[in-house]
């Protein structure tokens, strides 16, 4: 499987437009890019009801043969339809632990060896030191990601019940939060459709990114108050703007008052 994204035409079952769609390249536990193979021959299929297995892909890294699993490619029709596109191939097979882990209750894998950790953030308001996770595959982000948010204060953390336009969406009282383990930075449309759905639930909202930001994606945070934080391979997520700092200082409790 080649590690380079790819652009494909997909054509909407449910009212027939066309887009062209770019899979998105994801960061391998040895530093080599993955992206999933897409079937330009298959028919996408509309994603009516969710599920954990079919919401995730198993890819073989081309550089070192890894096996791990990734968000499955899928793509927002303008028509409000979400199509899943096919994946070329017979699907790989799990050879790693983590591929298998869940999203709140995922460990780490016993190799390739951890990074050594940093320092943690520091007990605040009565919280412990936080403990994370290290973060060799997407499920390993969504994990930390949902880590830091009980560590803030939230409760009833889950995965959200609608899709993010990228990465991985989680949901608590309070708050919807978006993971982004690609390797590209997250953009402003990314930021915008984060808090335009966080508007609609009347909520608040954090975006979670391995890649980081672009400049425009960081000036429209900034606008609409969206906390940035960015995911080391520690898991530890560090906040990048002023509304993450406030968030990470402050907790969830007061927020949810």
């Amino acid at each position: 499987m080649g590690a380079m994204s790819e652009s494909v035409p997909v054509r909407c079952p449910a009212c027939r437009r066309e887009c062209r769609y770019t899979a998105p390249s994801y960061l391998c536990a040895c530093g080599a890019p993955v992206a999933p193979p897409l079937d330009p021959g298959a028919v996408p299929t509309a994603v009516v009801h969710r599920t954990w297995d079919e919401d995730w892909v198993t890819l073989r890294c081309g550089s070192c043969g890894r096996h791990n699993q990734w968000p499955h490619p899928e793509l927002g029709c303008p028509c409000g339809t979400v199509l899943r596109l096919p994946v070329a191939g017979p699907p790989a097979r799990a050879c790693e632990p983590e591929a298998s882990a869940k999203p709140l209750t995922g460990t780490a894998p016993a190799e390739p060896p951890a990074p050594s950790p940093a320092p943690a953030p520091a007990p605040t308001a009565g919280r412990p030191a936080f403990r994370s996770v290290a973060v060799r595959t997407a499920l390993d982000a969504v994990t930390a990601a949902a880590l830091y948010l009980r560590w803030l204060g939230y409760g009833d953390v889950r995965r959200a019940d609608q899709r993010p336009t990228s990465g991985i969406g989680l949901a608590a009282r309070g708050l919807l939060a978006q993971v982004d383990p690609s390797v590209r930075p997250a953009a402003l449309r990314d930021v915008e459709c984060l808090w335009l759905t966080a508007m609609t639930h009347s909520t608040d909202c954090a975006y979670f990114s391995l890649a980081g930001y672009g400049d425009e994606a960081r000036a429209g945070a900034e606008r609409l108050r969206v906390p940035l934080f960015v995911l080391d391979l520690t898991g530890i997520p560090r906040p990048v703007n002023a509304a993450a700092a406030a968030l990470d200082a402050e907790g969830a409790v007061d927020r949810q008052a």
